[in-house]
C-alpha cells in the first residue's frame, strides 16, 4: 500500500523566496502576511493568508507558489551548495560516491553535448523496436524495458505482503498511460477533450522531432492514443486504488498465467531476473487480465508504435533541449500551467537527488540538519502520542475493546527522524562522463536491481522510503511508522526558538496528521503489525463511517473555481489526517502549556498563534490548471479547503476567534465533523 504523506508528490521549485526576504529572519508567525479587513468566521484562509497571497504572484516557473515552495526554494540554495561542491571536485577517487554525484550532475548541466547527441543516446533500443515482428516480440520489448526500470503497459515492483507484513513479495500495477489519469481518456468534461487535443498534437510534435514526417507522425499519435484509451477503460480509478481490499490479489505464477494467459509470466520474470515468484500481489486483476489480451489483439505494427512513443516520452527531459521543451510544453504548461521551466541547475539537483537520494542526502545532513532538531522533535512526538492515546480514551463513539487495539498500534507506530541508522550503498552503479541519458538509465537500473533483489526475502524495517531533503512526511500502514525527513525539520514547519503554539500548529499539526494516518479509512484497516486485518467492532465500524460521511459531505459541497467541488472519497483519508492532525497537536499544545498563564504574543493569544501558525503553513496560489489538475488526480484537498473545511469543525477555534452564528462558515455544533 502507497505511503500516506502531508503534500502530493515532491514538488519541484524555485523562485524569488518569500518576497525576496531572508526568511530565516522573519519571525515564527508574520501579522503582516494576514488581511483583517476579512472576517475570521468567514473566511479564516484569507484571514490569516491574504496580504501574502496578493504579494506573492506566482513566478513563471510554478504551477503552484507557497509556504512549501518557499521552503524548497531555500533546500535548493542547500543543495546547490553540496552540488557546487562535488561538481568541481576534479581529486574525487573513481567509483566513490562524490565521483558520481559530480559526473551525474555534471553530465545533466553539458547541455552543448546533450544537444549535439539529439536523439542517439535511444537508437539501440530504438532499433530494437523497429526489429521486432511477432507478438512474442512484443513481450520481448516489454522485458527489455521493464529490466531497464522503464515501464510500459504495467508496473512489477517489491511490496510487503498486505497480510503478512514481515515479507517482500512481487506486485503488478497498472500502468501504461502517458496522460496522468484514466479519466482524461474517457472524461465528457470540456478540460479533459481539451488535454486529449493538446495530447495528440504534442505526440505528433514529438515523432516529428524524432524523424517522422508530420503527416505519418499525426497518424502514429492516434495510434497510440487508441491504445491508451483501450488501458484507460481497463485501468481502476484513484477511488478504487484506495481500497486496500479490493487491490490486494494473492497469487502464485500459476495463477498469474491464468489471469493473463496470453503473457509467458515465467519467462518475463527470468528476464527481469526475478527468480522468487511463489508469491504474487496481482494489485489490478481486470487491469491485468485486459492488459494482456490486448497483447493479442492490437496488431504488432501498432505496438512498435506505442514502445517507440513511451520510449521517447520517458527520455524525453533527458534529450536534446528540443525535445526537453516541447515535453515541458506539454506536461508542465498544458496540464499545470507553468509558463516557463526551471532553471537547469534546479532540474538537475532534482535529477541527482533523485537518482543517487541518500548520497545526496549523507552530505545534506552533514551539513545542514542540526542534531538539537533531531531531540526536539523527538519530544515534540512523544508529547502528540500521548496526547493522540488521551483522544482515543475520550472517544464516546468507539468501545472499550477497539480503544484498546487502537492504543496498542498507537503505542507501537515507529517513529524515524532526520536521515536513516544505514545508508543505501551505490557500489554497484556505474556512472560517467560520456552520455546523461546513459547514467539516468543506469540509476534506473540500479534502484530496480535493487528493489527486485527484495522480493522473498523479510522486510528491511531500517529503510526509508524518502531523502532526508526531501520536504514532506509520510505514514506507511504495513510498516506501522511514521517518518519526518531532515528537510521539513526547517520554518515555517518547524522553528528551533519559536514559541510552543506556533510548533504545536505547523510541526505539530504535521506529526500528528501522519499519526492520524494510521486511524483514517485505509490507515485503520491495518493492525499495529501493519497488517491488512480487521480489528474493530462491527459497531464501532459503523460508527467510524457514519462520522467520515460528514466530512465526505463537507468537501464534496466546497467549491473551488466558481463551479468544481473538491472530491470528499477521494481526500477522505488526507481530510481526517487533517482534522485528527489538529484535534490531537491542539490538546498536545494544551498539555505543553501546562495551565501557564496565556501569554500573548504580537497581540495573538497561544490558541490565536496555534490556529494561525496552521493556516499560514498551507498559504500558496495556484493556478487554475493546476487546481483542476489536483482535484481531479490528488487525494490531497487544496489548501483553501485544508484550512478552512478543518479550522470550523473545532470547537477552540471558535473560542479564539470569537465565531459567531451569523459568521458566513459556521458550523453548528451538531453539524461539525469530530472523529480522532
Amino acid at each position: 500500500m502507497a505511503t500516506a504523506g502531508i503534500i502530493a508528490l515532491a514538488i519541484g521549485t524555485s523562485g524569488c523566496g518569500d518576497s525576496g526576504k531572508d526568511k530565516k529572519t522573519e519571525p515564527a508567525l508574520s501579522a503582516s502576511n494576514m488581511d483583517t479587513t476579512i472576517k475570521a468566521g468567514d473566511d479564516f484562509y484569507k484571514f490569516a493568508n491574504g496580504n501574502w497571497l496578493k504579494n506573492n504572484p506566482i513566478p513563471d516557473e510554478y504551477s503552484r507558489y507557497g509556504a512549501f515552495e518557499v521552503l524548497e526554494e531555500e533546500n535548493y540554495t542547500q543543495l546547490k551548495t553540496i552540488l557546487a561542491e562535488a561538481s568541481a571536485d576534479k581529486n574525487a577517487s573513481e567509483g566513490t560516491v562524490n565521483q558520481k554525484i559530480r559526473d551525474f550532475y555534471n553530465s545533466g548541466m553539458d547541455t552543448v553535448k546533450i544537444d549535439k547527441n539529439g536523439i542517439s543516446p535511444l537508437k539501440a533500443e530504438l532499433d530494437q523496436i523497429d526489429a521486432f515482428a511477432t507478438k512474442a516480440d512484443v513481450q520481448k520489448m516489454v522485458i527489455l524495458q521493464h529490466a531497464s526500470g522503464n515501464y510500459p503497459l504495467f508496473y512489477l515492483f517489491s511490496s510487503q505482503d498486505e497480510k503478512n507484513s514481515n515479507q517482500v513479495i512481487a506486485m503488478t500495477y497498472q500502468g501504461g498511460l502517458g496522460l496522468p489519469d484514466r479519466d482524461y481518456y474517457l472524461g465528457d468534461d470540456a478540460r479533459s477533450k481539451e488535454i486529449r487535443a493538446s495530447y495528440l498534437k504534442h505526440m505528433a510534435k514529438m515523432f516529428v522531432l524524432a524523424g517522422s514526417t508530420p503527416e505519418q507522425a499525426a497518424k502514429d499519435a492516434n495510434v497510440v492514443m487508441t491504445i491508451e484509451t483501450q488501458l484507460a477503460k481497463i485501468s481502476s480509478t484513484r477511488l478504487e486504488l484506495r481500497d486496500p481490499k479490493a487491490n490486494y490479489n494473492k497469487s502464485d505464477l500459476a495463477g498469474l498465467q491464468k489471469i493473463a494467459p496470453e503473457m509467458d509470466w515465467k519467462a518475463y520474470f527470468d528476464g527481469i531476473k526475478l527468480q522468487a515468484t511463489s508469491e504474487i500481489n496481482v494489485g489490478q486483476p481486470k487491469f491485468i487480465s485486459g492488459m494482456s489480451k490486448m497483447i493479442n489483439s492490437v496488431p504488432v505494427a501498432d505496438w512498435k508504435i506505442y514502445f517507440r512513443w513511451d520510449l521517447i516520452n520517458s527520455a524525453a527531459s533527458s534529450l536534446s533541449s528540443d525535445f526537453d521543451k516541447e515535453h515541458f510544453a506539454f506536461y508542465g504548461t498544458v496540464l499545470s500551467g507553468a509558463k516557463e521551466q526551471q532553471p537547469r541547475w534546479k532540474r538537475m539537483i532534482d535529477q541527482t537527488s533523485n537518482s543517487l537520494g541518500e548520497a545526496v542526502g549523507q552530505l545534506y545532513v552533514q551539513k545542514f540538519f542540526p542534531p538539537e532538531a533531531k531531540k526536539r522533535m523527538t519530544e515534540l512526538v512523544n508529547n502528540l502520542k500521548v496526547s493522540l492515546g488521551e483522544r482515543i480514551q475520550g472517544l464516546a463513539w468507539m468501545n472499550e475493546a477497539t480503544k484498546k487495539e487502537a492504543e496498542a498500534k498507537l503505542v507501537k507506530i515507529n517513529v524515524k527522524i532526520g536521515y536513516p541508522d544505514k545508508w543505501i550503498d551505490y557500489g554497484s552503479l556505474t556512472i560517467g562522463t560520456d552520455s546523461y541519458y546513459a547514467n539516468k538509465k543506469n540509476a534506473r537500473q540500479f534502484a530496480v536491481n535493487r528493489d527486485i533483489t527484495k522480493i522473498g526475502k523479510p522486510v528491511d524495517r531500517s529503510e526509508w522510503g524518502m531523502t532526508p531533503q526531501t520536504i514532506n512526511a509520510y505514514y506507511s500502514p504495513n510498516m506501522n511508522e511514521i517518518v519526518f525527513p531532515a528537510a521539513i525539520l526547517q520554518p515555517p514547519f518547524f522553528f528551533m526558538n519559536a514559541d510552543d503554539a506556533v510548533n504545536y500548529g505547523a510541526i505539530g499539526m504535521v506529526i500528528s496528521h501522519e499519526m492520524t494516518h494510521g486511524f483514517d479509512d485505509q490507515g485503520r484497516q491495518y493492525d499495529k503489525e501493519g497488517n491488512l486485518h480487521d480489528w474493530w467492532l462491527a459497531d464501532d465500524s459503523k460508527n467510524f463511517e457514519a462520522k467520515t460521511k460528514v466530512l465526505v459531505d463537507q468537501y464534496d459541497s466546497y467549491v473551488m473555481l466558481e463551479t468544481l467541488h473538491v472530491d470528499g472519497k477521494l481526500t477522505l483519508g488526507e481530510n481526517i489526517a487533517d482534522l485528527g492532525g489538529m484535534n490531537v497537536a491542539y490538546n498536545g499544545l494544551q498539555k505543553a502549556l501546562n495551565g501557564k498563564k496565556d501569554k500573548n504574543i504580537d497581540g495573538f493569544t497561544a490558541d490565536q498563534r496555534f490556529f494561525l501558525s496552521y493556516a499560514q503553513v498551507w498559504r500558496a496560489n495556484t493556478r487554475t490548471e493546476e487546481t483542476m489538475r489536483r482535484l481531479k488526480e490528488d487525494v490531497h484537498s487544496p489548501a483553501d479547503a485544508r484550512v478552512n473545511a478543518i479550522v470550523y469543525n473545532i470547537p477552540a477555534f471558535y473560542a479564539a476567534f470569537n465565531i459567531q452564528p451569523t459568521d458566513k462558515r459556521y458550523i453548528a455544533p451538531e453539524n461539525r465533523a469530530d472523529i480522532w
